[in-house]
């Protein structure tokens, strides 16, 4: 019998141990922040969601609701990499009612079916970041914002076509699609059109970038506004770079 009751305690706690390790999640290990792996081999841009390349990238989920709840709250999820030259970042969204009518860059893509980044690459001025918007047919918005928040640039033609973007929808979505649809996102922004307008923090093991990523669609039959890091404010707006979370480079 006592060696009975130590074999039954020892199975309590192989399966403590084992109910530990199967509980431990990659996503959101902390939320508002971020790990950001670097690669050492520059790779396509193709809105591949599942290529290999993206496999060891921790995955991040928006998922706070800003404002009131939707009907429907689009299941998204993100990815950031980074090389010597460039930041690599790729979203991907399980959506049901999809929408793109803004064709033109720097177009009001935040009313069709977005996705954003918002990024302060220079860690000595966090209140100064970029905007990066892309609906989901590809179309960017980029702009570079100095608080207060009338104080920006809008990036010009030739500057965004620096940034390589693929996208998995076409790029007019008219009229609205119903129903079940995952589409993705992905894009390169190479540093050095960042220093254009800003300082940067070299990315390297131990930089701080603040940042948030959000999922928006203000025109769609199901308006809706998601963030990152949890933006604890009621005002409906992205602007708020007081609750960006944290990029740590690795």
């Amino acid at each position: 019998m006592k060696k009975q009751r130590i074999s039954y305690f020892t199975v309590f706690l192989f399966g403590i141990f084992l109910f530990s390790c199967t509980s431990k999640v990659p996503e959101n290990r902390n939320p508002g922040t971020y790990l950001i792996k670097k690669t050492d081999t520059p790779f396509c841009i193709d809105a591949n969601w599942d290529k290999a390349a993206w496999q060891d990238a921790e995955v991040l989920s928006i998922a706070n609701t800003l404002g009131d709840v939707p009907d429907f709250s689009p299941d998204t999820r993100a990815r950031i990499m980074y090389d010597n030259t460039h930041l690599y970042v790729i979203f991907k969204v399980v959506d049901r009612y999809v929408k793109a009518i803004t064709t033109e860059p720097n177009g009001p893509v935040w009313e069709d079916s977005c996705v954003e980044f918002f990024f302060a690459p220079d860690s000595g001025r966090v209140l100064h970041y970029f905007n990066l918007e892309v609906n989901c047919g590809g179309t960017p918005l980029m702009r570079y914002n100095r608080i207060p928040r009338k104080d920006y640039d809008t990036l010009t033609g030739s500057e965004l076509s620096m940034i390589e973007i693929a996208a998995s929808m076409p790029v007019l979505v008219d009229p609205e699609q119903v129903g079940d649809t995952i589409w993705t996102i992905e894009y390169k922004i190479p540093f050095e059109l960042l220093k254009s307008y800003s300082t940067i923090s070299q990315p390297e093991p131990g930089v701080v970038w603040k940042a948030n990523l959000y999922k928006i669609a203000d025109k769609t039959s199901n308006p809706h506004y998601l963030t990152w890091a949890p933006v604890e404010n009621a005002v409906l707006d992205f602007h708020q770079p007081e609750f960006f979370g944290k990029l740590v480079f690795e």
